[in-house]
């Protein structure tokens, strides 16, 4: 049997295309605040943001672009020093 991930929602600043880039996004009830876009990039259906949370934690959020939906595909918390997604 799976356990249900938790939610997500993202909120977007709009420029001049609509969810331009996150700037808070929810982990079911929990807020992230979006401190710094480390990172962006483009792939045919789908828009990827490697951000820093308010949290000091490192996330990688992706867009599909078709079904307009949101997926967490990576997390970090930062406690590591030897973490894969840790930025300067």
């Amino acid at each position: 049997m799976s356990e249900e991930q938790p939610r997500l929602r993202v909120e977007c600043h709009a420029g001049y295309r609509a969810d331009e880039e996150p700037r808070r996004f929810f982990i079911g009830e929990r807020a992230v605040t979006v401190e710094a876009l480390l990172d962006r990039w483009l792939a045919p259906q789908h828009r990827y943001f490697k951000v820093r949370g308010s949290d000091g934690a490192i996330y990688l959020l992706r867009h599909d672009l078709t079904e307009e939906q949101w997926e967490l595909t990576m997390y970090d918390s930062g406690q590591s020093d030897t973490s894969r997604l840790s930025s300067t």
